[in-house]
C-alpha cells in the first residue's frame, strides 16, 4: 500500500480522488434529491407537512452534530477506517430508507444514513490532504468540490425522473450501486492508515456537549420561524445551545486530548478560513432560499422552470472550482478567497435589482456571478484551512470545515427567512420583491465581511516560531 504522505509521483492518488469524488457526488446527490420529493412522500404516506419535513431536518441535525466527533475519531483511529465504515452505514441507511413503510421508519433510516454521511464528509478532505502533496492540494480539493456541485445540479432532475419512472424509493436505492463502487475503490486505493501512538483518549464529555449544543442551536434556528422567534420553545433551545456550547469551550481548554484543539485557532489562516467559510455559506443559502420565492411566487414560473434557472449557479461552480483550486496551488489562497467573496457580494447586489419584469437573462447572470464567486472562494479556502492544520489534527480540521458549512447553511436560511417573513405580506405582491431585495443586500454585506476576513489571513504559514525548516505547506504564499 502507498504511504499516506509523499505520493506526488504516484498515479494511484488520482484513483483515491476518484473514489472520494464518487462518495462526494453520492452524498450531494442524496441531499439535493430528497428535498425535491417531499410532496411525493407526503402523498405516499398520507402524512402532514410538519412530519415529512423531518425527513430533511433529522438528516441535517445528525450530520451537523457528528462532524467534529467523527473527524476526531478519524484522527485517532485512521481516516480510511472511519471513512469506509461511513460508506457501509450510509448504504445500509439508504436501503432502509427505500424499504420504509411509514414516515417514522423513513425518518429513523435517514438518521442512520446521516451518521454515515457525517463520517464521509469529515474524513474525505483529510484523506485528500494526506495523499496529495501541498502543491497539488488545491487542485484535488477543487475537483472534489466539482463533484459536490455536480451532485447538487443533477439531483433535482434525476430525483424527479426516478420518481416519475419508478417511485420515490428509487431515489434512495440509486445510492447503492454508486456507493458500492465508491466503497470498492476506496478499499482498493486509499492508503492504509498509519498507526497512532494510542496515547490520546476520546473526549466523550466534549463530544456530548458539542453535539447536543449544536443540535439545540440548529433546531431552534430551523424551527424558529414556525414556532415564533419569541416563543418559549425557540428561546429555550437557543438558550440551551448557548449554555452547552459555552460549557464545551470551557471544558476543551482543560483537556489534554480535546475534541476540538483550540490551538488550531491560533493560526490566523485557520481561524479566518473557518469564519469566512461560515459567512460564505450563509450568503449562498440565503440566495438558495430567497430566489425560489421570487421566481415562483413573484414571477409565476413553474417549479421546473425555476429549477432550471437556478442551475446556473452550481454549473458555474462546477466549472470554475477545479481551476481556482489549481491556481491557489501556484499563488496561494488569500487573493482568490478575497476576490471570490467580493464577487459573491457583487452577484447578490445584481440579484437585488431584479423586479416584477426583469429579463430571465438578468436573473441567470446574477446567479452565475454568485456561482463564480463561490467557486473562486471555496477550493482555495478549503486548501488553506486543511494545509494550516498539523497532520494529526486534519480530521478535526475537516470536521470543523464541514460544521462551518452546515451551520452557515442553517444561519443563512434562518436569517433570510426572518427577513422574508418580517417584510412579505402575501396580499401585497410588491412586498415580496422588497423582502427578497432586503435579504440579498444583507447577504451582500456578509460577503463583504467574509472578503475582509479572507484578506486578513497570513501571507506565509510559519512552520514554527523557532525558525525550523519550512514544510511545503508553510512555503506557500497566502
Amino acid at each position: 500500500m502507498l504511504p499516506l504522505e509523499n505520493t506526488e509521483n504516484s498515479p494511484r492518488k488520482w484513483w483515491v480522488l476518484v473514489s472520494i469524488g464518487l462518495g462526494t457526488f453520492m452524498s450531494a446527490l442524496d441531499g439535493s434529491v430528497v428535498n425535491t420529493i417531499l410532496p411525493v412522500l407526503q402523498t405516499s404516506f398520507d402524512s402532514n407537512i410538519a412530519t415529512i419535513e423531518w425527513v430533511v431536518t433529522v438528516y441535517l441535525l445528525v450530520v451537523s452534530s457528528l462532524l467534529l466527533t467523527v473527524g476526531r475519531l478519524g484522527d485517532m483511529n485512521g481516516n480510511k477506517r472511519v471513512y469506509t465504515l461511513g460508506f457501509v452505514i450510509f448504504l445500509l441507511g439508504s436501503a432502509l430508507c427505500g424499504l420504509a413503510g411509514s414516515p417514522t421508519g423513513l425518518i429513523l433510516a435517514r438518521a442512520l444514513q446521516a451518521i454515515g454521511a457525517a463520517m464521509l464528509f469529515a474524513n474525505s478532505p483529510a484523506i485528500l490532504t494526506k495523499v496529495f502533496p501541498a502543491q497539488q492540494r488545491g487542485r484535488a480539493l477543487g475537483l472534489q468540490a466539482t463533484m459536490t456541485y455536480l451532485g447538487l445540479t443533477v439531483g433535482p432532475s434525476l430525483g424527479g425522473w426516478l420518481t416519475e419512472q419508478f417511485s420515490w424509493r428509487a431515489v434512495f436505492y440509486i445510492n447503492i450501486p454508486v456507493g458500492l463502487l465508491a466503497l470498492a475503490l476506496s478499499l482498493r486505493f486509499i492508503p492504509a492508515d498509519q498507526k497512532t501512538d494510542g496515547k490520546e483518549r476520546f473526549d466523550l464529555v466534549g463530544a456530548a456537549l458539542f453535539g447536543v449544543g449544536l443540535v439545540a442551536l440548529l433546531l431552534g434556528l430551523n424551527q424558529g420561524a414556525t414556532w415564533g422567534w419569541h416563543s418559549l420553545p425557540t428561546l429555550g433551545l437557543l438558550g440551551t445551545a448557548v449554555g452547552l456550547l459555552a460549557g464545551f469551550m470551557a471544558w476543551e481548554r482543560k483537556q489534554p486530548a480535546p475534541m476540538l484543539d483550540l490551538g488550531l485557532f491560533r493560526s490566523r489562516t485557520f481561524s479566518t478560513a473557518v469564519s469566512s467559510a461560515l459567512l460564505s455559506y450563509m450568503c449562498l443559502y440565503a440566495v438558495i432560499f430567497l430566489l425560489p420565492y421570487y421566481l415562483i411566487h413573484g414571477r409565476d414560473f413553474s417549479p421546473a422552470q425555476a429549477g432550471l434557472i437556478l442551475t446556473a449557479q452550481p454549473i458555474v461552480m462546477a466549472l470554475i472550482a477545479p481551476i481556482s483550486g489549481s491556481l491557489s496551488d501556484k499563488i496561494g489562497s488569500r487573493l482568490l478567497t478575497a476576490l471570490g467573496m467580493l464577487t459573491v457580494s457583487g452577484g447578490m447586489v445584481m440579484l437585488s435589482f431584479v423586479g416584477a419584469s426583469s429579463p430571465t437573462g438578468q436573473i441567470i447572470a446574477g446567479l452565475a456571478v454568485v456561482g463564480l464567486g463561490m467557486a473562486l472562494f471555496a477550493s482555495p479556502n478549503n486548501s488553506a484551512l486543511m494545509g494550516s492544520a498539523p497532520g494529526h489534527r486534519r480530521g478535526i480540521a475537516a470536521g470543523m470545515l464541514a460544521t462551518a458549512r452546515n451551520v452557515g447553511m442553517v444561519l443563512g436560511i434562518g436569517l433570510a427567512g426572518a427577513i422574508l417573513t418580517s417584510i412579505y405580506r402575501p396580499a401585497e405582491a410588491d412586498t415580496l420583491f422588497s423582502a427578497v431585495q432586503a435579504g440579498l443586500l444583507v447577504g451582500a454585506g456578509l460577503a463583504l465581511a467574509a472578503a475582509g476576513l479572507a484578506a486578513m489571513r497570513e501571507k506565509v504559514i510559519q512552520a514554527s516560531a523557532a525558525g525550523a525548516a519550512l514544510t511545503p505547506d508553510a512555503q506557500k504564499p497566502e
